[in-house]
């Protein structure tokens, strides 16, 4: 049986941001149980040239939204990076979901071929549909989700790998 591009992407994502969400409700749990302002947290870098906590959270919705919709073939929804609250945070990830909520399966499925432009930074780069998902989207997404987990379970937010994976 082969698996479609929709059920290696879609339901996954979703799945990960939910879970993103839940732990973000364990952060705030955490900030307020301990008094600490939040923007110390959302604002916090694992190091001095990576992005701060809510940029990895936005990042992760940011290709999530973009990747089901260009293999959709349809207009990537915009977003303003302006989240400062964890409340803000959740309701990003909530419209992201909502979004890839509403793309169904055959707009997905068969993409695997369909050609990806993209801009990134100064560069422009090429992919088939796969290509894109399994080789760039996928990973980025991933890597940012598990960012943002990471400097919140270095903070000391009560986190473990089932919030992060949660029930797939």
């Amino acid at each position: 049986m082969n698996i479609s591009m929709y059920q290696a992407s879609a339901p996954r994502m979703v799945n990960i941001l939910k879970n993103l969400s839940a732990i973000l409700d364990k952060a705030q749990t955490h900030v307020d149980a301990k008094k600490i302002e939040p923007a110390v947290l959302t604002h916090f870098r694992l190091y001095p040239d990576m992005l701060p906590m809510k940029r990895q959270v936005q990042i992760a919705c940011d290709t999530a939204k973009g990747a089901l919709a260009r293999l959709a073939g349809v207009e990537v929804p915009k977003h303003e990076d302006t989240e400062e609250t964890f409340a803000e945070l959740k309701a990003r990830i909530a419209k992201t979901v909502a979004f890839i909520e509403t793309i169904k399966p055959a707009q997905i499925d068969g993409s695997e071929e369909k050609n990806i432009h993209l801009k990134l930074g100064t560069r422009e780069v090429d992919w088939k549909g796969m290509q894109y998902l399994l080789g760039q989207a996928l990973p980025n997404f991933y890597f940012h989700v598990v960012t943002a987990y990471d400097i919140l379970r270095h903070n000391g937010v009560e986190i473990g790998k089932r919030d992060y994976i949660g029930n797939p």
